[in-house]
């Protein structure tokens, strides 16, 4: 099924037929079947379905971080389907940043708080955007922090905020609220919504039901079949 985009500038990303399966000692189980999706630039898209149902591997598929056994990837007007896995990497550090599930696979806990933060600009090839950045997403004061001094959400946090400085036009997150407290996913909320508002795409994985109200436009995923994903009434 085509899972329509709303108007505008032309899709951030785009599938088109990719099919994703993993084999056993008996047979090849199928994950994603002939996914169709088109994210426009700058749109908040929310990817729901039950546990089991593919998000996960979709995400891994928009984030360049798995290839499909058959269809089409486009990132940013793009066609990186058979691109190498240096360019890969490069669209990886640049443009399109994944948002682990687990706050802590998204950071390097040998550094300290400020200096992920500027790693993950040099990495980009961007200067590194210093305090102001951490103040504007709420983490101010915890520079010479070790990330383990964090919070969850705090860390959620950081690596939203390394991929703002890194200068990230997609930002892809797997379940970012579901190991937080009420109040520390509130905050991851708050961040993703401010997000939004920078002109960053994002599609976030989530049975979060805050997102899920939150989210424009909400993608549904089941037995690796899109069903849904019509822009809410009155959005854009």
């Amino acid at each position: 099924m085509t899972t329509p985009a709303p108007s505008g500038e032309g899709p951030a990303l785009r599938l088109r037929g990719v099919d994703v399966s993993y084999s056993t000692q008996l047979t090849r189980v199928p994950v994603l079947s002939g996914v169709d999706l088109a994210v426009s630039r700058g749109e908040f898209v929310i990817l729901a379905g039950p546990s089991g149902s593919g998000k996960s591997t979709l995400l891994r598929v928009l984030a360049l971080v798995s290839r499909p056994a058959a269809g089409s990837v486009h990132v940013l007007g793009r066609d990186v389907t058979r691109a190498g896995n240096a360019e890969l990497r490069r669209l990886r550090s640049r443009q399109v940043t994944l948002v682990y599930q687990n706050p802590g696979d998204n950071l390097f806990d040998y550094l300290s708080v400020a200096e992920n933060l500027r790693a993950r600009a040099q990495l980009a090839g961007r200067e590194d955007p210093g305090p102001a950045l951490l103040e504007r997403m709420g983490l101010g004061g915890t520079g010479s922090w070790p990330t383990q001094a964090l919070s969850g959400g705090q860390q959620q946090r950081l690596a939203l905020a390394c991929a703002v400085g890194a200068g990230a036009d997609v930002v892809l997150a797997d379940e970012p609220t579901s190991q937080l407290d009420h109040r520390s996913a509130e905050l991851v909320v708050e961040t993703l919504t401010q997000l939004h508002g920078l002109g960053v795409t994002l599609v976030v994985a989530s049975h979060d039901p805050r997102l899920l109200e939150l989210g424009p436009r909400v993608v549904r995923i089941r037995d690796g079949h899109l069903h849904s994903g019509a822009a809410k009434e009155g959005t854009t």
